[in-house]
């Protein structure tokens, strides 16, 4: 058995592209089955204006693929997961599009 705070000391890996995605400071959870729906991570790579609102990946139970020792191994495709804004009781749902130009890839 594993506690929810053993799963916050792990970080979260993309098996997909190996890309660390962080380190999960959220949980959501249904306590009406008393099952986790997805983890939350903090989107530490973008930056932030002073009214920005924080961004969040939300990656469902169903995506995870290993819980190991050190790292949970989750295969998210194609970057095209959405990312959740939240603000106090607020929520919008972005959903990242690749935009290709001829030399790099951008968000």
């Amino acid at each position: 058995m594993i506690k929810a705070s053993d799963l916050t000391e792990k970080e979260v890996v993309n098996i997909t592209d190996g890309k660390r995605i962080g380190m999960i400071a959220d949980m959501e959870v249904d306590l009406q089955k008393g099952k986790i729906n997805a983890i939350i991570i903090p989107d530490s790579g973008r930056l932030r204006g002073l009214f920005s609102k924080e961004l969040e990946f939300e990656i469902r139970w169903n995506q995870i693929k290993k819980i190991g020792e050190d790292v949970i191994l989750v295969e998210i495709k194609d970057g095209s997961e959405p990312l959740k804004a939240s603000s106090g009781d607020e929520e919008v749902i972005y959903i990242p599009k690749v935009v290709t130009t001829s030399s790099s890839e951008t968000f």
